[in-house]
C-alpha cells in the first residue's frame, strides 16, 4: 500500500488497521526513516522484539566445539587438497575432546564446554564417548538427526534447563522434548496435529488468552481450521483506573464450559509483558479440577526467563498442558530459531483424548500414521507432532538440523549452570529500560511483581482521562482513529511502536518493546510518547474556541 503524503488521515489509517500490528510496522518503519532524514531526529524502532543483546559464551562454545568436530573428521581423510574427510569415530573421542579444551583453556568457550561436559558425566552419568560424539557429529550436521524428535542427550540438558526456566523446580515430572524452528514453527505444527487427529476440528471452541501474541488470534481463523474463537479478556481497567493485565474471574470461567476444548496462553503476555498471578494459577486449577478436565492447554513461555521464580501452567497443571520456549528472546537467538515443545511423558491428555476418540477416526489415525509403527495407535501425540512436521511420509527426516539442536544443548548449558549470576542481569537491564520510559512520560508505573517488563503495553486512553478527563478521551474518539497515535509518533518523532489493539489490547494502547534499544533512546520514547498526547489536548482545546 502506497504511503499518502499526508498520512495522518482516517481513510488511510482505516485500511492499515485491517492489517497485523507486524504489517503496519513496515509503514511505520518508512514514515519514521523520512522523519529521521528531513529533521534533526534519531531513527528510533522499539516496535520488534528482537533484543539488542546476545550471550557470547555459549556461541564461542559453539564454534570452538565445531574446530574440535573439524579435527575428528580430518583423522582419516579421502582427500587432502579439497577437505574430503570421513565421518567422526566415536572410540576415544572424550579423551580426545578434554586435551583439546585444555590446549584452549583460555577461550570462554572452552569452559562453557568443560563445564557442560563434567555436569553431563557427574550429574547424568552419561558415556563419555557417546555424549561427546553427539556433539562432535551434530555440529558437522553429517547426518540426519537421530530419533527424529531430538538428539538423546540435547534431550537431557535442554530438560533441566527448561525445568529451572518454567519453574518447574524439584519436580520430577518428566516432559519430552521436540525442538523446533522458533516457538513459530512449534505454533503451526501444534495447531496441525491438532487438526489431524480430530483434537481440534472446524467449528470447536478455542479460548484466546488476550492480549497476546497476533499470529494466535490469526492462525486459528484460517480456512483450514476454522475454529471459533472465545475470547478471555485481561484488558479491564481495575485499580483506580489503572490495568493490572490479570484476567478478572467472570473471563476465566468462560473456559469451565466442557465445549472449549483448547486454550492458548502467551505466559508472561505480550505485550503488556505481566505473568498469570497466583490466584490466577488458583482459578485454572479449580476451572480444570472441576468443571474442564479434559481442556487442552497450549502456553506460549518465552518471556518466563524475565520473572524471578516465574511459574508455568506445565508445572501447575502437567496433565494439561503443552508448553512451547523459545531460546530467541533470553539468548539473544532469533536468527538461530531454535525452541523446544514440552510435553509430559507418561499420560496427558492429549494422548488421552485420541484414545477416547470414536472407532472411525482411530481407524483413520491408525492409516495415517501406520508406517511409523506396527501399533500405529500407541505413537505418542508429541511423536505425532513431529511426524506431522513432514506430512508422516518424511518422518525419518524430521527434527530440528543437528547443529541447531547442538546450540539449543549449549544455550541450555550455559542458562542453567550460569543461572544465578545472568537472570538478574538480564532482568536488571530490562527494568531499567522499563524505568527509563516511563519516567519521561509524566504516567505511573504501579510496583508489580508478576511484570517481566520486556514489553510495555500503555493505554494511552487511560491517561487521556486521567491528564485532561472523560471530554477529551471522547474528542480523541471521535476525531481521530486509534492508529492515528503511532503514525503521528512515527511521521514527526522518527519512533516505531506497535498498535496495542493489533494484539486485541486495547483500542487506544501502544507497544513498546524494552529489548531492542540502549537505555538512553527510552527516554526519548516517553517524552515523545507525551509530546504526543499533548498535542492531541492543545487541538481538543483549540476546537473548544471555535
Amino acid at each position: 500500500m502506497d504511503i499518502p503524503k499526508n498520512p495522518e488521515n482516517r481513510t488511510y489509517e482505516k485500511d492499515l488497521e485491517k492489517l497485523s500490528p507486524f504489517e503496519i510496522k513496515g509503514t511505520l518503519i518508512s514514515l519514521a526513516e523520512k522523519d529521521a532524514q528531513r529533521s534533526t531526529a534519531t531513527f528510533l524502532n522499539a516496535g520488534r522484539g528482537n533484543p539488542n543483546w546476545l550471550l557470547s559464551r555459549p556461541r564461542k562454545a559453539f564454534f570452538l566445539l565445531g574446530l574440535f568436530a573439524a579435527s575428528e573428521a580430518e583423522r582419516s581423510v579421502y582427500d587432502a587438497p579439497l577437505g574430503i574427510v570421513a565421518s567422526p569415530a566415536q572410540d576415544g573421542c572424550a579423551k580426545r575432546y578434554l586435551d583439546f579444551i585444555e590446549a584452549h583453556k583460555d577461550n570462554d568457550g572452552a569452559e562453557v564446554l568443560r563445564h557442560y561436559y563434567d555436569y553431563m558425566v557427574r550429574t547424568h552419568n552419561v558415556d563419555p564417548d557417546d555424549f561427546v560424539f553427539e556433539m562432535v557429529d551434530g555440529i558437522l550436521g553429517d547426518h540426519y538427526p537421530t530419533p527424529p524428535r531430538s538428539l538423546k542427550y540435547t534431550e537431557i540438558m535442554a530438560r533441566d534447563y527448561i525445568r529451572w526456566a518454567m519453574g518447574g523446580k524439584d519436580d520430577p515430572t518428566v516432559y519430552d522434548l521436540f525442538p523446533t524452528e522458533g516457538s513459530t514453527a512449534g505454533m503451526c505444527y501444534a495447531f496441525e496435529s491438532l487438526k489431524q487427529n480430530f483434537l481440534l476440528n472446524k467449528g470447536d471452541k478455542l479460548a484466546l488468552l488476550t492480549p497476546c501474541f497476533t499470529p494466535y488470534l490469526e492462525i486459528p481463523q484460517l480456512a483450514q481450521f476454522g475454529l471459533e474463537i472465545v475470547n478471555v479478556s485481561a484488558n479491564k481497567v481495575e485499580k483506580n483506573g489503572y490495568h493490572d493485565w490479570q484476567y478478572p474471574k467472570e473471563e476465566l470461567d468462560k473456559l469451565r464450559d466442557p465445549s472449549v476444548k483448547a486454550v492458548c496462553i502467551t505466559n508472561p503476555s505480550n505485550p503488556p509483558s505481566v505473568c498469570l498471578a497466583p490466584e490466577v494459577l488458583e482459578q485454572f486449577v479449580d476451572i480444570v479440577k472441576k468443571d474442564n478436565p479434559n481442556l487442552m492447554i497450549i502456553t506460549d513461555d518465552v518471556y518466563g526467563t524475565f520473572i524471578e521464580g516465574f511459574r508455568s501452567l506445565m508445572y501447575v497443571l502437567p496433565y494439561n498442558t503443552l508448553c512451547l520456549y523459545s531460546f530467541s528472546k533470553y539468548f539473544g537467538a532469533t536468527g538461530w530459531r531454535v525452541a523446544a515443545m514440552a510435553l509430559r511423558s507418561d499420560k496427558n491428555v492429549f494422548d488421552d483424548r485420541i484414545a477416547a476418540l470414536p472407532a472411525d477416526k482411530k481407524a483413520a489415525l491408525n492409516k495415517r500414521y501406520e508406517s511409523l509403527a506396527l501399533e500405529p495407535e500407541k505413537v505418542k501425540f508429541i511423536d505425532r507432532l513431529v511426524a506431522d512436521s513432514r506430512l508422516v511420509g518424511l518422518n525419518h527426516t524430521a527434527g530440528l538440523s543437528c547443529p541447531q539442536q547442538i546450540q539449543l544443548a549449549l544455550f541450555s548449558a550455559f542458562g542453567y549452570l550460569h543461572n544465578q549470576e545472568l537472570q538478574p542481569r538480564l532482568i536488571s537491564m530490562i527494568h531499567r529500560r522499563l524505568n527509563d520510559l516511563w519516567s519521561t512520560t509524566g504516567f505511573t508505573l504501579l510496583p508489580d511483581p508478576n511484570r517481566a517488563g520486556y514489553y510495555s503495553e500503555i493505554d494511552l486512553m487511560v491517561w487521556a482521562k486521567k491528564f485532561y478527563g472523560d471530554e477529551f478521551a471522547k474528542y480523541l474518539t471521535d476525531n481521530y482513529e486509534p492508529l492515528d497515535f503511532v503514525i503521528r509518533l512515527a511521521n514527526e518523532t522518527a519512533i516505531v511502536l506497535l498498535n496495542g489493539d493489533g494484539f486485541d489490547g486495547p483500542a487506544w494502547s501502544v507497544r513498546a518493546s524494552l529489548a531492542n534499544l540502549n537505555d538512553d533512546a527510552y527516554l526519548k520514547i516517553g517524552t515523545a510518547i507525551r509530546k504526543i498526547l499533548d498535542e492531541y489536548h492543545t487541538a481538543f482545546l483549540a476546537s473548544k474556541k471555535a
